[in-house]
């Protein structure tokens, strides 16, 4: 393992800025707000304001506060930050981000976590934090290889645990955090005590009589699930079949970069009018300039073609059960992409003990509603043996 330090050279922060003075903008169809994606004057105004206003040198600075290390695990280079706790005997805990998160995303985090005693709260809630980049996301930088699916990340976070001496640990995730915290535990069940989850895919079965019983809460729950399957899966479908395509846009124009992820903290959150009622503008350009100065745009796509194309047990991940030996805790926030139903996801995974569904939040929790977030996984960490 060798230190890290996020240090992006300017001529590259001079490219982007040029890159998008320089944008062709599409015209655009009158009164259709979002319906169609992205609107053109939001969009201009937010691609002006990362030109002349965002700053990621302060960004970069805040990355660099905690520690973070680069490892070779299977042929390609992770990396993650390693933030241990004051208090000796905190639980560990790898976090797992998604598409199109990177590890910022975790940043407000991470200091009540491992040192709760600092923020008010219990030393007993403390964790030792372990915050990887997917390889082919951000500095965990393009993998070169086939075959990265969610089975072979979760092997290289079982390999990455093992590194860091921890022979007990919990396991949190949202997005493709769910299915590679979910194969974690498959994978390491010696090891893993726990595993919550901040996404919960869990679809009814085949069989009507399934259905018999259930509430208006738990309906308009399928019915919100169903809407985003049948509207909101262009983004999957085309980044599942082809990555290598989309990428050319995608690394080659800021401002489509920025469109196609821009897009997501709209829809995925629990916002009103615009992606910054929920998660702050400052965000989401960290987390667009991330993907951008990295250039890995196609590889983090490429995630979803090997899970889709490769991976036979991702196919089957959301049928179950998961054969799981450890409990699992989900916290339910409900302007996220999907809305779960207890009594599927109790099929799906058998050893389900914690659920909590929340008022407020979407897909980015650890963005949206950071203290609920914690909340939820020192509770269901309290419930795990010690």
């Amino acid at each position: 393992m060798r230190s890290f330090r996020i240090e992006i050279p300017q001529s590259q922060l001079d490219d982007l800025k040029l890159r998008i003075a320089n944008t062709r903008w599409p015209d655009e169809m009158p009164g259709v707000g979002w319906d169609r994606g992205v609107p053109l004057g939001y969009l201009k105004e937010l691609a002006d304001y990362w030109q002349s206003r965002y700053d990621w040198r302060a960004a970069e600075a805040r990355l660099n506060e905690f520690p973070q290390f680069i490892t070779e695990i299977d042929g390609t280079n992770v990396h993650f930050m390693h933030i241990r706790s004051p208090e000796p005997d905190a639980l560990p805990l790898i976090m797992t981000h998604g598409w199109p998160g990177t590890v910022a995303e975790f940043l407000e985090v991470i200091e009540p976590m491992t040192n709760p005693v600092k923020h008010g709260g219990d030393a007993a809630d403390a964790f030792h934090l372990v915050i990887p980049s997917i390889p082919g996301y951000a500095f965990s930088g393009p993998t070169g290889q086939v075959g990265w699916d969610t089975g072979r990340v979760a092997s290289a976070w079982k390999e990455l645990m093992g590194r860091l001496g921890y022979d007990r640990y919990a396991v949190q995730g949202g997005d493709w955090g769910t299915p590679i915290s979910l194969r974690l535990g498959l994978a390491d069940p010696e090891h893993v005590a726990g595993i919550h989850l901040n996404m919960c895919v869990a679809f009814p079965p085949p069989d009507p009589a399934a259905m018999a019983g259930l509430g208006q809460a738990d309906l308009a729950r399928l019915e919100f699930t169903g809407r985003f399957m049948q509207d909101g899966t262009g983004w999957q479908r085309i980044q599942s079949t082809r990555p290598q395509t989309l990428s050319y846009a995608l690394t080659d124009s800021p401002v489509g970069q920025l469109a196609w992820i821009a897009e997501k903290y709209k829809e995925w959150t629990d916002s009103a009018k615009v992606p910054e009622d929920a998660v702050s503008r400052d965000h989401i350009l960290t987390a667009v300039s991330i993907y951008w100065l990295t250039a890995t745009a196609g590889s983090s796509a490429q995630l979803y073609y090997e899970s889709s194309h490769m991976d036979a047990d991702f196919v089957r991940t959301w049928a179950g059960p998961w054969p799981l030996t450890m409990p699992v805790g989900v916290a339910s926030f409900p302007k996220d992409a999907v809305r779960p139903v207890r009594r599927f996801a109790e099929q799906i995974m058998p050893t389900l003990t914690h659920w909590s569904e929340f008022e407020r939040g979407g897909h980015f929790a650890a963005l949206e509603q950071p203290k609920l977030l914690v909340d939820d996984i020192r509770t269901f960490a309290r419930s795990l043996s010690r």
